[in-house]
């Protein structure tokens, strides 16, 4: 995995690699360039052993020996894996169902990696959906059971989002005080960034990508996008989202264009705006103002609904951005 270290400022750099399927940028303060060099290092390593272990493309990867012994037997994990899944419990609660790691059957019915994806019938989503469910998993602190064959883990919806979060522990572990990690788009932030004040994350525009409508202010504070408007494929005039619905097995198909979420972590973050995305806007909102210290804003084609506390983070149009999300 090649990674790259640059000074940006008086000691301040960004290293960058590519893992979890996407780019992987962190801009920090460091005291040395040896400690910018032995941080990048590590967060780079720990991010390819993260990968390999709960990425379900990579076929020896712990999560696919999971899938592979679904209705045949019970899976050793770890404390990490444990300390996860309790992660899982709580958004599941958290989100009346919405956020559930069991929809590989369904993700790979709706196979947007395809390259030519196909709608599949009716039946096919019935069949799949039967083996939806993350109330059906049965997990302990030691070993992890899927009890019907054709069940499988997909942790895609918390893998890259967990991760931010223990990268930023790792630079704030270290003493680092000023710290910007992105993953894909899933930004944590923390101090300022090298020009002083509080990071700027810029929020793509979902109508007229590359452009942002906002910039949001983040210090101490996480944010994640979710939309499907740069991620869909047409089949016969219909557009298809890669945003799953779990209660019916289908893309969602709502008003919403975007969800942009500030929370104190990026787990927190990146699940509320894609729950708030398949609920719809007013159910949307209602989840992202139960969350304490949580706030959010849901474009649709008719206007941006924005929760409570959300215009606090809300900088000048002319401020230029540290960072832009895309969906």
């Amino acid at each position: 995995m090649q990674t790259t270290l640059e000074p940006i400022g008086r000691d301040t750099y960004r290293s960058g690699w590519t893992a979890l399927g996407t780019g992987c940028e962190v801009m920090f303060g460091a005291p040395s360039p040896a400690a910018a060099r032995q941080f990048q290092e590590a967060t780079a390593a720990w991010t390819r052993d993260f990968e390999a272990k709960y990425s379900r493309f990579i076929p020896d990867s712990l999560i696919s020996r999971i899938n592979e012994s679904a209705g045949v037997r019970p899976v050793p994990i770890d404390a990490e894996l444990a300390g996860l899944l309790k992660l899982c419990d709580w958004f599941h609660w958290l989100t009346g169902g919405i956020f559930d790691p069991t929809l590989l059957p369904l993700l790979r019915l709706w196979d947007h990696h395809a390259e030519k994806p196909v709608v599949p019938s009716a039946e096919r989503v019935r069949e799949a959906l039967a083996l939806v469910g993350w109330k059906k998993v049965e997990h302990s602190d030691t070993e992890i059971f899927l009890p019907k064959a054709g069940m499988g883990i997909d942790l895609g919806g918390i893998g890259k989002e967990y991760a931010v979060d223990r990268v930023m522990e790792m630079g704030l572990e270290r003493g680092f005080e000023n710290i910007l990690v992105d993953f894909g788009r899933d930004v944590r932030a923390h101090g300022c960034p090298p020009e002083g004040g509080p990071w700027r994350i810029g929020l793509e525009d979902p109508q007229d990508p590359g452009r942002c409508w906002c910039g949001v202010a983040a210090s101490d504070r996480a944010v994640a996008t979710s939309g499907d408007y740069a991620r869909n494929f047409v089949v016969e005039g219909k557009r298809y989202g890669h945003i799953l619905d779990p209660r019916i097995g289908y893309p969602v198909d709502n008003a919403c264009l975007s969800v942009s979420v500030i929370a104190p972590t990026c787990t927190e973050a990146g699940i509320l705006s894609t729950s708030a995305f398949v609920l719809g806007v007013d159910e949307g909102a209602s989840l992202i103002s139960r969350v304490h210290q949580a706030c959010g804003a849901i474009v649709t084609e008719a206007g941006t609904r924005r929760t409570r506390g959300f215009d606090d983070h809300v900088i000048s149009k002319r401020a230029k951005p540290s960072k832009v999300i895309y969906s």
